[in-house]
């Protein structure tokens, strides 16, 4: 496939590949860091997921098979937690050694936000219906797994959701109504003729 990439998908390749290396490389780096067991499964479940994908991409690109395009699968689907309860401050770390949890699930949800994007712009602008989609795929499963640690963060107070007053939410909501029928209410109307200018001057 690769002899018949258009330049600027090429260089879209090459910037996904490079981010999938650097997203690999940074979640080997934050597992020392981690004491949760729930947190230590997703991070190698999900890290395992980005090498085969990673693998899959390469693969399809130096034509040594094609990859398929797997959608990434959450364990659990957990109901959100809205309103703020006393959140923790929260400032740089001083040093890597207090480095905890919560920093990790932050960075991991960052990495994964920042992939999801970088490869649906990707989607974009690639020309070959194959690589087309697994940039497709790929910025979906990078959504799905940030949803995972996101809720991870949220279950654990890490990741609060500030909410509005109820009426002020609905209020804001509400002023959108939904569209009539275009069949019914929308008629087309017919071409107007040119007419010629009239001259009312008379010589």
């Amino acid at each position: 496939m690769a002899a018949h990439l258009g330049a600027h998908e090429t260089m879209e390749v090459h910037e996904i590949l490079t981010c999938a290396i650097d997203g690999i490389n940074q979640f080997q780096l934050y597992r020392p860091f981690v004491k949760d067991q729930e947190l230590l499964q997703m991070l190698d479940h999900q890290l395992q997921f980005m090498m085969n994908e990673y693998n899959g991409m390469v693969q399809t690109i130096n034509m040594q098979g094609q990859g398929q395009a797997v959608p990434y699968r959450s364990p659990k689907n957990l109901q959100p937690t809205y309103g703020l309860d006393h959140p923790a401050a929260q400032s740089p770390n001083l040093s890597m050694n207090q480095m905890d949890d919560r920093d990790v699930a932050s960075g991991m949800l960052g990495s994964h936000k920042a992939s999801a994007t970088m490869k649906m712009i990707a989607a974009l602008e690639c020309a070959n219906p194959q690589l087309r989609h697994l940039m497709q795929q790929g910025a979906v499963n990078c959504s799905e797994q940030a949803y995972e640690v996101w809720q991870y963060m949220n279950q654990k107070g890490f990741y609060q959701v500030p909410t509005m007053k109820e009426q002020t939410t609905n209020t804001v909501l509400n002023t959108y109504q939904t569209a009539g029928n275009m069949n019914a209410s929308y008629t087309m109307a017919p071409p107007q003729t040119m007419m010629p200018p009239t001259n009312s001057f008379r010589q």
